[in-house]
């Protein structure tokens, strides 16, 4: 793995804690983190009350090449939702939850980020 990589991968997994820390004070609960197989993964799994939330997590310094929102195109908005029709294929408890996309957008200096969270982004 090249240094560009690894500052990407790292910069990934604080926004994913960012995002879950921030997730978690406002009353959801951790169910898993980067669930994957082999057609997608989905950044977070959590819990708001009887709702299974999968959730997405984009990180930008700037949008000088778009936010994190248009990010997340039709494309990927079906990797997310077949991953999550595996995970819920192979996780009998949570078949009969109801459940929803969320997204939850970071931007700026990571000493002082920005945190938008869209509750059924697609």
């Amino acid at each position: 793995m090249n240094l560009k990589n690894l500052l990407t991968n790292k910069r990934g997994q604080w926004a994913e804690r960012l995002a879950e820390d921030y997730l978690n004070k406002h009353g959801l609960e951790l169910v898993q983190r980067n669930y994957a197989f082999q057609r997608g993964e989905i950044d977070l799994i959590m819990r708001d009350n009887n709702t299974l939330v999968f959730v997405e997590v984009r990180y930008r310094k700037n949008e000088q090449f778009g936010g994190g929102i248009e990010s997340i195109d039709y494309k990927k908005q079906k990797k997310i939702q077949m991953t999550a029709q595996h995970y819920l294929q192979n996780n009998d408890r949570f078949q009969d939850h109801p459940c929803r996309f969320d997204a939850v957008l970071i931007s700026g200096e990571s000493s002082h980020p920005s945190i938008n969270w869209i509750k059924n982004a697609f």
